[in-house]
C-alpha cells in the first residue's frame, strides 16, 4: 500500500528537513584517473579502454597527477583542509557497469576534508516580488578522488531503466574517468527554504567548478551530478531520522524538485505510522517523482580496504600554497562585484542569472554596450527568439560582440529600436555583422533635412486638423504628425529630427 503525499507546506507544520548533497564532478583531464586512456565525451562505445581501466589481471594503475592537483584546487576552493597524507582505498561491490567489481575510491583519509561555503538566496516576496537575500553557511565534510564508473544502456523497455527491459549494452568509456565527490554534513535551514538552498548550492558549485577550469561541469552530459539525501524529523526534536538518497540528479530544478516530493513522501510515511526505508532512489524528470532504487549500504557493507597498488598521496605544503595561489575570483565574489559596477538591482541580477544571461552580458558589456543594454538585449529580444527556437541563449547564432555591435548602431543614432531589431534578425540569419546587416537592407535611419522636411509637410498637407492644434499650441498633438511621417519613410526617418521639423513648421 503506497502512502499518500502530503502537501510541502503542510508536511512542514510538523517535521523539520535535514538534508545532505553528495556532487559527483567529472574532472575535465585528458586522460582517465589511473591510466592514459582518453576521456572524450561522444566517442564510440568501448574505444577508450585499457586493460587498466577494465580491471584485466595484471594491471596496475598510475595516479593521475593534473586529477590530485584539480582536487587540491577545489578542496582550497571549498575552505577546505588539504590532507598531508591521503591514500585510495578499494570500495567493494558488484555491478555490471564496474568492470573491477570494487570502485577505487578514498574512504576514511580524503584530500580534502572540513571545508564550507556560503550559499546565496532570494526568496520570493516583497514588494517587487523579490525578498530580502538570505545567506547559509553549508560545512563541506570531505572532497574525495575517485573514478567513474561505465555506463549501462537498458534496451526494450518503456523507461530505460533495467525494469522491463530485454537487455542491457555497458559502455566502458567511462570506467576510469576522475571523479571529484564532495560532501556536505547534515544541512539544516528554515524548512520551507530547503529546495531553494539544495538548488542554489549544486548551482554555486557548477559555477566554481568552471570558474577554476577543473570541469565543464556539465549537468546534461552527467559531468557533475547530485545525489539528495534527506530525512525528516518531528519539529522540536533532534535526533536525525532514516534517509532516502535521491541519486544522479541532473538540473538544478530537477534538484528543487527531488528535495519537495521527498519531503512530501516521508511525511505521508510518517503520518501513516509507516518506517522510512534507507534506500537509494530514482528521480523522473516527467512527473518529479522518485521510485524506489537499491536498500542503502553502509560503509561496512562495501568492506574498504587499502589500494595495495597505488602509493599514498603526500602534497607538499610548498605546492599547496603555490596552487592557492592560482584560485580565481570566486563565483560569489565576482557576481557581487558585477552587480555593483552594474549598479543593477537585487532583482535585475536575479533575472540575469536565471535566465543563465550573466556571462553573456559581461562578455556584452566588455564589447562596449552599457550594462542596462546588455541586460535589455538579452533578457529581452534574444530571450524571446530563444524561447521560440527551444535552445538556450548561449545557442543562439550571435556573438555579444555582435550584440554590442547593435547597440552601438542605436547609441550613434544610425537605427532606432524598431531598425535594430531587424539588424538583430539579419544577424541570427547570417547575413553577416550588424554593420553588414545596416548597408545590406539599407536599415539606416534618414535624418537629412530635405527627405524629412518633404515627408512632414506631406504629413502636415494629410492631417490639418493635427497641424491646427499644434499651431493653437497643443504641442502633444505632434504624435500623430511624427507617426505618419514614421510610416512613411518605413520607420526610417530620425523621430527626434522630425519632431524639430514639425514644431518648426507649425510653431
Amino acid at each position: 500500500m503506497t502512502s499518500a503525499l502530503v502537501a510541502f507546506d503542510d508536511a512542514l507544520t510538523r517535521y523539520e528537513p535535514v538534508m545532505g548533497l553528495e556532487v559527483h564532478v567529472e574532472l575535465g583531464t585528458a586522460t582517465k584517473m589511473f591510466c592514459g586512456c582518453p576521456t572524450a565525451f561522444g566517442a564510440e562505445p568501448n574505444t577508450q579502454v585499457c586493460p587498466v581501466c577494465l580491471g584485466l589481471p595484471g594491471a596496475l594503475p598510475v595516479v593521475n597527477a593534473k586529477a590530485v592537483e584539480s582536487a587540491i584546487r577545489i578542496g582550497l576552493a571549498l575552505n577546505c583542509g588539504i590532507a598531508e597524507w591521503s591514500r585510495f582505498a578499494r570500495k567493494n561491490y558488484f555491478y555490471p557497469d564496474m568492470p573491477k567489481n570494487f570502485q577505487t575510491s578514498q574512504y576514511d583519509e580524503p584530500i580534502a576534508h572540513d571545508g564550507w561555503t556560503d550559499v546565496e538566496i532570494t526568496p520570493e516576496g516583497g514588494a517587487d516580488g523579490v525578498g530580502e537575500p538570505q545567506t547559509f553557511r553549508v560545512e563541506i565534510e570531505r572532497a574525495h578522488m575517485e573514478e567513474d564508473t561505465g555506463k549501462s544502456l537498458h534496451v526494450g523497455g518503456a523507461t530505460g531503466r533495467i525494469h522491463g527491459a530485454d537487455h542491457s549494452l555497458l559502455d566502458y568509456n567511462r570506467a576510469g574517468i576522475p571523479l571529484i565527490e564532495i560532501v556536505t554534513r547534515p544541512i539544516v535551514v528554515p524548512g520551507e527554504l530547503a529546495p531553494l538552498v539544495a538548488r542554489a548550492y549544486v548551482n554555486q558549485l557548477r559555477d566554481l567548478m568552471v570558474a577554476l577550469g577543473v570541469s565543464d561541469a556539465r549537468m546534461d552530459q552527467g559531468s557533475l551530478r547530485a545525489d539528495v539525501n534527506l530525512s525528516l524529523r518531528p519539529v522540536g526534536t533532534t535526533p536525525l531520522g532514516t534517509r532516502s538518497e535521491t541519486k544522479n540528479v541532473n538540473s538544478f530544478r530537477s534538484v528543487e524538485r527531488a528535495v519537495r516530493y521527498e519531503v512530501s513522501r516521508h511525511a505521508g510515511l510518517l503520518d501513516a505510522g509507516e518506517s522510512i526505508v534507507q534506500e537509494t532512489r530514482h528521480f523522473h524528470e516527467s512527473d518529479g517523482t522518485t521510485s524506489a532504487g537499491r536498500e542503502k549500504s553502509d560503509a561496512d557493507d562495501y568492506r574498504y580496504f587499502p589500494e595495495p597498488d597505488l602509493a599514498p598521496v603526500a602534497p607538499s605544503r610548498e605546492w599547496v600554497e603555490e596552487l592557492r595561489g592560482t584560485l580565481p575570483e570566486l563565483p560569489s565574489q565576482r557576481r557581487r562585484r558585477l552587480q555593483a559596477e552594474w549598479d543593477f538591482s537585487d532583482l535585475d541580477m536575479r533575472d540575469t542569472l536565471g535566465a543563465g544571461a550573466l556571462e553573456l552580458v559581461a562578455a556584452t558589456i566588455e564589447a562596449g554596450a552599457a550594462p542596462q543594454a546588455a541586460r535589455k538585449w538579452w533578457l529581452g529580444e534574444l530571450a524571446r527568439r530563444a524561447k521560440e527556437d527551444g535552445v538556450a541563449l548561449s545557442d543562439l547564432p550571435v556573438t555579444a560582440q555582435q550584440v554590442a555591435g547593435v547597440q552601438a548602431l542605436i547609441d550613434d543614432s544610425r537605427v532606432n529600436d524598431k531598425l535594430a531589431r531587424q539588424v538583430l534578425d539579419g544577424v541570427l540569419a547570417g547575413e553577416g555583422s550588424p554593420e553588414e546587416v545596416v548597408v545590406a537592407r539599407g536599415l539606416e535611419v534618414v535624418s537629412d533635412d530635405g527627405a524629412l522636411g518633404a515627408a512632414v509637410d506631406a504629413a502636415i498637407e494629410a492631417d490639418p486638423d493635427a497641424a491646427q492644434k499644434i499651431r493653437d499650441g497643443k504641442v502633444q498633438a505632434a504624435g500623430a504628425l511624427i507617426g505618419s511621417v514614421m510610416k512613411a519613410m518605413k520607420g526610417q526617418a530620425d523621430a527626434g529630427r522630425v519632431r524639430e521639423l514639425i514644431l518648426e513648421k507649425l510653431s
